[in-house]
């Protein structure tokens, strides 16, 4: 009972989303009864023009003639409302799955980082893509022969009755059973092709996951792991896809077999009475074309029952999605952070990924503007933690992080994010120019503001021996660039834009140590006047900081300037020494 009442909840929402098309779908059903009544007229001429073969050489050509200009102009009509049924099927499906895209796509912009991180990115994608088309497919075809079906089953049973009552009955106690046998197969298929719609989305996860990475794949040789992984996949898919097909392929040989019986004691039956004189032998072929009529939508609404089990399995995935939990919208009356001047605190801060594993337990930090904050610590001691936090990518369990002496949780988030810079570790970059990429901030930014922050950024060089320099088009994620000048267009955007506040993790992780030098010089004329949070692993990178905070297990364990922190000889200390030993055995 819960699987019925799922489908029928997501049905209703399915149906929810048709409603701003009502005119178009009202459009399709006029024009299927059209499509249907002049379908089945055509059998009524066919038996009138029969009944005027009289016998051998015997034909009543003047009482034919008309009736066979009124089959064509009837054939005409019902190919033109056809098509227009078509079209407004095809508008109908079309606009609605366009819309459910732009919704699903908006709502996975509103939704937590949180959420991002814990799904896999091409079940998303899986989602957003091949289940609505899916779910496209399935509307197609039942706005096409759902429609037509029904109306189609009516109509001839009118047409049926108003030439022999018994008959018509015969037909209408014995079609039903194929529809019996239609749902009976269809309630066992939904469960499959749902495992189908999961199986897929585990597939199209892993071949983005290793096609993505394929560099890594290959520099670790895990070529032959990775065909494993994928032929587990691939044939776990091809299972369950066999299985749901086999059993939905059922339902049409069942139903054309319940079908034939139909057919064959229509034309038995009818032709005793025919012998007896209940009816013409023109009304019996009218008859016969009539049962075969009716049987055909049997069949039809069957195939459709099945396409739908596939298209409904993959409307709850992509309404499971839009169900998840929006990230929280900014408060009533939040303020519009303008430019701030870089003061920030932190305020016994805690914070967890996982309620069970504490991370930051009581960070309290005061920052003034225009200092520079480096933030170093042992691999998972919190440093990209304390980043997402002040930028509101999640946000704090306890505690509080100000800005200008406001929560930031009362501040909106874009004004919020609008007054930092990021550059990270890891690089993106869309496809497009490297102009576009450097503006992604600003698009508004002339050609020689784009200039100047690349030549700030060290960039301008590489860009200029690019074949179309500027305008020259980068593939996705920059693939046809090295690291190094990848890390450089990122810095070179955040050049672009200068923000009160900077963050910059690992900003020069990827660019050698005489080009680090030149970075480092902009990046101190950019930090000038600007509050700065530096994660670095590289302690040299740190040393003029204003203030260092050296974090462990999710505590600041040590705060003070790099001379200082060396005169204490704790933590700090040591992980400088450290790295400077190893610098040298590396020499």
């Amino acid at each position: 009972m819960k699987k019925k009442s799922g489908n029928a909840a997501t049905l209703y929402r399915v149906i929810a989303l048709i409603k701003p098309y009502m005119g178009l779908l009202l459009l399709s059903l006029l024009f299927a009864v059209v499509t249907v009544i002049t379908t089945l007229y055509a059998p009524v001429l066919t038996g009138r023009a029969i009944d005027y073969v009289i016998g051998e050489g015997r034909v009543d050509f003047p009482a034919i003639t008309p009736i066979l200009i009124q089959f064509l102009v009837v054939v005409g009509i019902m190919a033109l409302s056809n098509w227009v049924m078509s079209l407004c099927n095809n508008r109908i499906a079309y606009h609605v799955v366009c819309d459910l895209r732009a919704k699903v796509y908006s709502h996975v912009q509103e939704l937590p980082l949180s959420y991002l991180d814990s799904h896999p990115n091409g079940d998303t994608l899986s989602r957003i893509v091949t289940d609505i088309d899916q779910l496209s497919d399935g509307l197609l075809m039942g706005f096409s022969q759902l429609f037509t079906g029904v109306v189609t089953i009516l109509a001839t049973l009118g047409f049926m009755l108003s030439i022999h009552v018994q008959i018509a009955l015969l037909v209408v106690v014995l079609t039903p059973v194929s529809l019996f046998v239609a749902a009976f197969i269809a309630r066992r298929t939904y469960s499959m092709f749902r495992a189908q719609s999961q199986v897929r989305a585990e597939m199209t996860s892993l071949v983005e996951e290793l096609v993505g990475n394929q560099k890594i794949v290959t520099a670790f040789s895990y070529e032959e792991t990775a065909k494993e992984r994928f032929y587990d996949v691939n044939h776990r898919l091809k299972d369950v896809s066999i299985r749901a097909v086999f059993f939905s392929s059922l339902t049409n040989p069942c139903t054309r077999f319940v079908n034939g019986l139909v057919y064959a004691g229509v034309g038995i039956f009818g032709g005793f009475v025919a012998l007896a004189g209940g009816i013409s032998v023109g009304q019996l072929s009218c008859f016969l074309s009539y049962a075969n009529q009716y049987t055909k939508p049997f069949n039809e609404i069957s195939s459709v029952i099945t396409e739908l089990q596939n298209a409904l399995a993959s409307a709850k995935r992509v309404f499971d999605l839009l169900d998840e939990e929006p990230q929280t919208p900014d408060r009533e009356g939040a303020l519009v952070l303008k430019e701030a001047e870089g003061n920030v605190e932190l305020q016994h801060v805690a914070f967890s990924y996982v309620p069970e594993v504490p991370l930051l337990k009581d960070v309290t930090l005061s920052v003034k503007p225009g200092q520079r904050v480096a933030i170093v610590g042992p691999t998972g001691c919190g440093k990209t933690t304390l980043i997402n936090l002040l930028m509101r990518f999640y946000d704090v369990n306890g505690g509080a992080i100000t800005v200008e002496g406001t929560d930031i949780r009362d501040i909106t988030r874009e004004s919020l994010r609008a007054n930092y810079g990021m550059v990270l570790q890891e690089t993106w970059l869309k496809s497009g120019t490297i102009a576009e990429n450097i503006a992604y901030g600003r698009p508004d930014a002339t050609k020689e503001e784009i200039e100047e922050a690349a030549k700030a950024s060290y960039a301008h060089n590489f860009i200029r021996r690019m074949p179309q320099g500027y305008e020259t088009i980068i593939a996705e994620d920059g693939g046809n660039l090295s690291q190094g000048q990848k890390q450089l267009l990122c810095i070179a955007r955040v050049m672009l834009c200068l923000p009160p506040m900077l963050i910059l993790d690992e900003a020069t992780s990827s660019i050698d140590t005489r080009m680090e030098v030149r970075i480092q010089r902009a990046f101190h004329k950019m930090m000038k006047g600007r509050t700065s949070f530096i994660v670095a692993h590289r302690l040299s990178t740190i040393r003029e900081a204003d203030v260092i905070l050296v974090m462990k297990d999710g505590d600041i364990i040590e705060q003070g300037t790099h001379k200082e922190l060396l005169a204490q000889g704790g933590f700090y200390s040591k992980l400088y020494y450290s790295g400077q030993q190893t610098q040298e055995k590396c020499e």
